[in-house]
């Protein structure tokens, strides 16, 4: 009963941390005139502020509309704006600047040019554009990210099952920076509370090499199912987008890993281990116009220092816009350890569904 009582209050406790964290990042961005120029191919004209571009979706807020709006942006025909922007193309470039449409001939596909000094401007073709995100010198300004939460009870065997989760991003030109946390309870009549909790911070620096970057990626793991007190991981690793485009992006990144697993006190097994990994992981993103979003991420670990065992790691998770912030969503976990210590599962998994509400350029 004590460690029941213990483990809610624990689980209660992150997730006040993960609420409080993200409300804290959430405040509205920047505010400034909505003066930008959107054309579309039907003729239509809009004065607005661009808020930015991702999957295919570009959002514009309006002082006559409450929320912000969705435009395809393989319909817009022309744009202006003065605001400073990061843009994003197909082939991995990055740019800085304001934004305008270039007048070409007619039949051409849309060129926009990107000033980034009254001596220098880029133009790239508009389908090559992947992602647009306003600039901000300011420091929280720049985060965007999403939280999740949902719950389920059954009255036949009074167990309940909640869930949290929140992810924020910080992009740069050249960089960017995140981290995602989850927490899970279950409960039920006759039988002891199951927790899991995760943690997993990532760093990326785009090469020089279109597509090609290096990463980092620290991931903290608690779970009861498998007894696991505490797992960490570090990865290092080369990885290359082979998809980025405003419909799908696939990446795969390979390197190498460290983990210590450290099991709970109640087991026989050993307090600790340490073992050295190879590292692959993929990661898919599904998008179609402001209805639907698939995110589906895998890691295997094939131990180095222990021939013939491995880690996977798995994350799915399914989207359906209700509106431009809120979302429902339906999402997978889980991991596996193919030689478990003696007497504990080898697995942990499991699904779950919910709201969800994106803030920044999310």
């Amino acid at each position: 009963m004590n460690r029941t009582k213990d483990a809610i209050l624990v689980e209660l406790k992150f997730h006040i941390a993960i609420l409080s964290f993200t409300l804290f990042l959430s405040a509205p961005l920047f505010a400034r005139d909505r003066s930008d120029m959107i054309v579309m191919n039907n003729g239509d004209h809009f004065t607005g502020e661009i808020k930015g571009l991702d999957s295919g979706v570009l959002y514009v807020s309006f002082d006559y509309i409450d929320g912000t709006c969705s435009l395809q942006w393989s319909k817009v025909h022309h744009l202006e704006s003065k605001q400073l922007f990061l843009v994003k193309t197909e082939d991995g470039s990055v740019y800085s600047g304001t934004l305008n449409t270039a007048e070409g001939p007619a039949g051409r596909p849309m060129q926009i040019q990107i000033l980034e000094s009254p001596q220098q401007a880029e133009m790239v073709e508009q389908s090559q554009i992947v992602q647009v995100r306003q600039f901000s010198d300011k420091f929280w300004q720049r985060f965007n990210g999403e939280i999740n939460s949902g719950i389920m009870y059954s009255k036949g065997n009074q167990s309940t099952q909640y869930n949290l989760s929140s992810s924020v991003a910080y992009p740069r030109e050249r960089w960017a920076a995140g981290a995602a946390i989850s927490s899970s309870l279950a409960s039920s009549a006759g039988s002891s509370v199951s927790t899991r909790n995760s943690l997993a911070i990532d760093a990326l620096h785009l090469l020089r090499w279109n597509n090609w970057y290096y990463s980092g990626v620290a991931t903290f793991l608690q779970s009861s199912e498998q007894e696991i007190q505490l797992q960490t991981n570090i990865s290092v690793g080369l990885g290359r987008y082979f998809k980025n485009s405003n419909h799908a992006k696939i990446s795969v990144l390979a390197g190498f890993a460290w983990q210590n697993t450290k099991y709970s006190q109640s087991t026989n097994s050993q307090d600790s281990q340490n073992i050295a990994a190879a590292m692959v992981a993929t990661e898919v993103k599904l998008f179609k116009f402001n209805k639907t979003n698939l995110d589906i991420s895998g890691t295997v670990f094939p131990a180095l220092s222990q021939p013939g065992r491995a880690f996977f790691n798995t994350n799915a998770t399914y989207y359906v816009k209700l509106s431009r912030h809120l979302t429902w969503n339906v999402s997978f976990y889980g991991n596996w350890d193919n030689q478990p210590p003696a007497h504990l599962s080898g697995s942990d998994y499991g699904t779950s569904s919910g709201l969800g509400w994106t803030f920044g350029n999310r």
